[in-house]
């Protein structure tokens, strides 16, 4: 019940839908991309000499929680997909988004 009275009262946003919008148009406009090698795991030896795994970091095992690595397809830029409002929580996500974005 808790959780329905926290969410019935939160401050309202339309972000989380406008950047699901915008990820399903660069999924579409994009199609089906390989991921870049170093997040693929590599099951054989085959794939491991072809470099699949190489250069992983595990934003659990860095000194702040943020390996800075690039996780999208080698030739998408980046680009701010979610864009969230000055209320409520996402006045902290912006924050989280700021302090990230600098560590780049």
């Amino acid at each position: 019940m808790q959780c329905i009275i926290y969410l019935a009262t939160a401050p309202k946003s339309p972000a989380l839908y406008e950047s699901e919008k915008k990820a399903l148009k660069s999924a579409r406009d994009g199609g089906s991309l390989m991921p870049p090698k170093h997040i693929l795991n590599a099951p054989t030896a085959m794939m491991k000499s072809m470099g699949y795994g190489d250069e992983y970091v595990n934003d659990h095992n860095t000194s702040n929680g943020f390996s800075r690595q690039n996780y999208f397809p080698d030739t998408v830029l980046r680009v701010q997909i979610y864009e969230p409002v000055k209320r409520g929580f996402e006045r902290e996500i912006i924050k989280r988004l700021e302090y990230w974005s600098n560590l780049r």
